[in-house]
């Protein structure tokens, strides 16, 4: 041995991995600093003027509501649109994401509300400017919380200039919409009955109601008929009903002309109470023996009970003798089956919307009869029976009975019905009964519904155009683009059967229904009010509607005609679906309508609902070409997340264990379009799954320290980096149509897949022979340096919107003189990169190196070699195809041995196989010769350069070089 060989610290020769980028992410720790970085060099104005002048894409995001802490559903939300956002931006397009917060509305009111009756403050007594003062500080607050929260999940977006509902200009244009739909003769004001929150002393939208189950009292009771033909003299139609606190509504009973119903005859009684022998009772016959039994009656049928017989019946109030002495006739209604109950529906106009439209679909045909149709106000705003309920209105003794108290529980209207029905005889039977019901999902107590004076935008009307809104909404429906598909379906179905859309809120926080009413409450039309109240709202916001003096301003010469003002608010339903106006129409940096709108499954009938009628009545379209859905986040045994449960996971938790790129890994990773699941096991996994990129992205970085940037044309690559990069082509193929599909899932999994498969355990695999031992001159070497190049170009961009920390330490690392992998965009693929044939031929090579690390994983696990580079196999091929795809490989590169030989044939008995791979069997023998002291394979040629005796004749070739180079030293 040599002076210079014994001198040689062989492993300073190699060019094995050297890079700063840590195994250890720490990514608690790292993420703050990036964020940090990123509002310094100001990203977001470096990232508008990067796309200057490209085409627009618009995700228009669906407003938060400004009141808390973020929460998981936040988090995925959020997590979604930046991927979205970030990826069009990185292909080509100016994607600018504005967030947007909604700040009206009555959780807020309800906090303030909260706070006064702490302290004992009466909210009344407080001037109204006074406490929408509150509520907007209040949000305020919350938006400047949400923002650094929404931002540490790695949210990139104008933060320093989003869009707010409570900003003055917004609601200006809020005001400014409800005028335009006032105008087309679409606003009006009516009574109907609407889900009122009695604890909230509000009317609510379908969008704020959740069901529960409850308990409710049922009752059949006995409506005497008063007219009808002879043969149903002293006979009585029975109706059923899950609430009794509405007989005093009661004006009406609906039939179905397609029910067959009967004339039964009580034969016998069980009970000393209620129904007696010789009571004639008329049923739907599928569910008269039901009835009967729940009243513990014997009967028999007499005659059919025709729809012409029910058609002539009248009858008379089961409580007539408590002032309800009215007609109650019986109407047709589609709504009736014999499904349950009696085949009768109990048809109190004030307190259900079948019922209301029942009844004023036949109001001609009543008052043709002589039947007052003027539809009764029994319940107030507080739950108590008024003047219109005579015997449990004000004029009851103890005072009026209340259906339901603040508190939410229910009050004792049902029982005092019950009991005047029992005393008048007119109670077939009672029972209770365990139903859904809606609740308000605020206070989480149930509602009413109640018939009040509210302001209504109509569905069906005809338009000017000869359209009305349902008819356009509907069509814009068929022209948007849903993801998933079934969304179309479901939002269709919302908006075929959805009542007129009521706008008005009995609250205080909030835009106006800035309108002026005569007593018929018809709606002042004057261009000259409207504008001067879109004026003060743009200078002061919608305070100015409620300032003194307000009404005198807006009206001007027209104060003394005796216009009344309106007070009551909007529905942010109605705010939030007119954002698109304030952003999308008003912002130079964005467009309308938007390509993208996306938000939970639960906004079918919310956000894209409300965004869809607003835009529609306005503007004849939505505002928007495609609808993205996600679902919901459950625990880890798909069990919804609660407090009192203990299974809520908070992203601020995860963020502070793992770090948000692990959190925004597990969204890419999951079917968001369904609901999710999120626990401590998943989010380890996705740890696991994290930690294995992780490494190969550092493997790189290591590796292309050596990287001089040299580029070789593709003609002189070897076979195995023309394949890579062939990979390169289909999975960016891939990756441009999952983010166009808003599939992640399939991008994450091919990108991770990609990373764990085909390059740790394939190509860098095989190549680490090559980049660490091979000469500076060695072609292969430097073809594979440039292919790994390319390789991290393409990765890293590719994952830079789903995991933009990593991403960016990963890009600095390579490239500490660039700005930001996020102002970068996907490299453009060649075309000549696609290559089918060597990829099918490659595809056979793989076959066959699979049965050989098939064979040496057992040589290894039995302890007879201890590394593959021990052995060199015999391999028996009788597939010729197989054979035709091995000629001209150095095969053992390829199974990373240090010999093999390949022959024609079936191999002996003893030969491993692998069933999937016929024609193909393994001896594996043990290589002959010494091990090399630097690339340690066993070669017969180790000692051949006398100078370096113990390396093989390639690795002293090398070291030669590295001499003549001056590296050695």
């Amino acid at each position: 041995m040599t002076d210079t060989a014994e001198k040689l610290d062989y492993s300073k020769t190699l060019y094995l991995p050297e890079t700063d980028f840590p195994m250890r992410a720490g990514l608690p720790q790292k993420e703050p600093e990036l964020v940090k970085r990123w509002q310094e060099m100001n990203l977001y104005k470096k990232l508008r003027a990067s796309a200057a002048g490209r085409e627009k894409f618009v995700l228009h995001d669906g407003p938060p509501y400004a009141n808390g802490n973020i929460h998981i559903g936040h988090a995925l939300n959020k997590i979604l649109k930046d991927v979205i956002t970030r990826s069009f931006q990185m292909r080509g397009y100016d994607s600018n994401y504005v967030p947007g917060w909604d700040c009206h509305g009555l959780p807020i009111e309800w906090k303030i509300e909260e706070k006064y009756r702490e302290k004992g403050k009466n909210k009344d007594e407080v001037p109204v400017n006074e406490f929408r003062q509150e509520c907007r500080d209040f949000a305020a607050n919350w938006i400047s919380i949400q923002s650094v929260e929404f931002k540490r999940l790695g949210i990139e977006g104008d933060f320093d200039n989003p869009y707010t509902t409570m900003n003055f200009h917004s609601e200006a244009r809020i005001a400014g919409e409800l005028l335009k739909i006032a105008r087309s003769g679409q606003l009006y004001r009516g009574s109907k009955p609407v889900m009122w929150s009695v604890v909230e002393r509000t009317a609510l939208a379908e969008a704020e109601v959740e069901y529960a189950d409850v308990e409710s009292d049922t009752i059949w009771v006995k409506f005497p008929v008063a007219e009808g033909s002879p043969e149903l003299k002293d006979t009585h139609v029975v109706i059923w009903t899950t609430t009794p606190w509405t007989i005093p509504g009661n004006r009406a009973i609906a039939y179905s002309p397609r029910v067959a119903y009967g004339l039964y005859e009580v034969t016998a009684a069980e009970n000393d109470f209620g129904p007696r022998p010789g009571e004639k009772l008329i049923f739907a016959d599928a569910l008269a023996e039901e009835s009967f039994k729940k009243a513990k009656l014997e009967y028999t049928r007499l005659r059919d009970v025709s729809a012409d017989d029910l058609a002539a019946i009248t009858c008379a109030h089961p409580l007539a003798s408590l002032g309800y002495d009215f007609k109650v006739p019986l109407l047709a209604g589609d709504h009736v089956t014999d499904d349950a109950g009696t085949g009768f529906v109990h048809t109190a106009p004030s307190h259900g919307r079948e019922d209301f439209d029942v009844w004023t679909d036949h109001v001609r045909e009543l008052e043709a009869k002589g039947v007052d149709t003027k539809i009764p106000f029994p319940v107030d705003d507080a739950g108590f029976y008024t003047a219109d309920a005579p015997g449990f209105g004000p004029d009851r003794e103890g005072g009026a009975a209340r259906v339901m108290d603040d508190n939410g529980k229910k009050g004792d209207a049902n029982k005092v019905v019950i009991e005047a029905l029992i005393a008048v005889n007119n109670l077939f039977a009672r029972g209770r009964l365990k139903h859904s019901y809606p609740h308000s999902w605020r206070s989480k107590k149930p509602v009413i519904f109640r018939n009040t004076p509210q302001w209504f935008v109509y569905m069906d009307k005809d338009l000017a155009d000869g359209t009305t809104l349902r008819s356009r909404a509907l069509k814009a429906i068929d022209d948007t683009r849903f993801v998933p598909a079934a969304g179309q379906n479901r939002l269709r179905a919302m908006i075929e059967q959805r009542p007129d859309w009521v706008l008005s809120r009995q609250r205080a926080w909030g835009v106006p229904i800035c309108v002026f009413v005569d007593e018929k409450g018809e709606i002042l039309q004057d261009e000259a009010v409207n504008a001067r109240i879109m004026e003060a709202f743009e200078q002061e916001g919608a305070d100015a509607w409620f300032a003194d003096g307000a009404r005198e301003r807006f009206l001007g010469a027209r104060a003394n005609e005796g216009w009344t003002q309106v007070r009551d608010i909007l529905d942010v339903w109605f705010d939030s679906g007119s954002t698109h106006t304030f952003t999308l129409e008003d912002r130079p940096d964005l467009k309308w309508p938007a390509d993208v709108y996306l938000e939970g499954s639960d906004q079918h009938r919310g956000w894209f609902h409300s965004s869809l009628l607003e835009s529609a009545a306005t503007r004849g379209r939505a505002p928007y070409d495609t609808v993205v859905t996600h679902g919901f986040t459950m625990d880890e045994k798909g069990q919804k997340m609660s407090k009192s449960l203990g299974n809520v996971v908070s992203p601020q938790d995860v963020m502070k264990d793992a770090g948000a790129d692990i959190l925004r890994l597990w969204v890419m990773t999951t079917d968001y379009w369904e609901d999710q699941r999120l626990g401590k096991t998943i989010i380890q996994t996705n740890v696991d799954a994290y930690r294995k990129l992780r490494n190969t992205i550092r493997w790189m970085l290591g590796t292309l320290a050596h990287d001089e940037g040299e580029e070789i044309a593709y003609a002189d690559l070897p076979e195995l980096e023309k394949l890579m990069l062939h990979r390169l082509a289909e999975i960016d193929t891939l990756v441009r149509e999952g983010y166009d599909a808003f599939e992640f899932k399939k991008i994450a999994r091919a990108l991770i897949d990609f990373a764990n498969i085909e390059l740790s355990a394939f190509y860098f695999d095989i190549r680490k022979d090559a980049l660490y031992c091979d000469a500076p001159s060695s072609l292969r070497r430097r073809a594979s340096l440039a292919v790994i190049r390319k390789i991290f170009e393409c990765t890293v961009t590719w994952l830079a919107p789903m995991l933009p920390f990593t991403t960016e330490e990963a890009w600095l690392s390579l490239k500490p003189d660039a700005v930001s992998v996020h102002l970068e965009q996907f490299p453009a693929i060649p075309a000549d990169w696609k290559n089918d044939a060597l990829a099918e031929k490659w595809a056979k090579i793989r076959k066959v190196r699979s049965v050989v690390t098939g064979a040496l994983e057992i040589e290894r696990k039995d302890k007879r070699i201890g590394s593959s580079l021990e052995a060199a196999p015999v391999v028996y091929v009788s597939d010729s195809d197989l054979i035709k795809a091995l000629e001209g490989q150095d095969f053992e590169e390829i199974c990373i041995t240090s010999d093999i030989r390949v022959v024609a044939g079936e191999g002996g008995t003893d030969a491993f196989r692998l069933p999937e791979v016929p024609g193909v069997a393994v001896d594996p023998t043990l290589a002959e010769g010494t091990k090399c002291a630097r690339s340690w394979r066993v070669t017969t040629d180790v000692g051949s350069d006398p100078q370096y005796p113990d390396v093989s004749a390639r690795d002293a070739a090398t070291l030669r070089e590295l001499a003549l180079l001056g590296r050695l030293g």
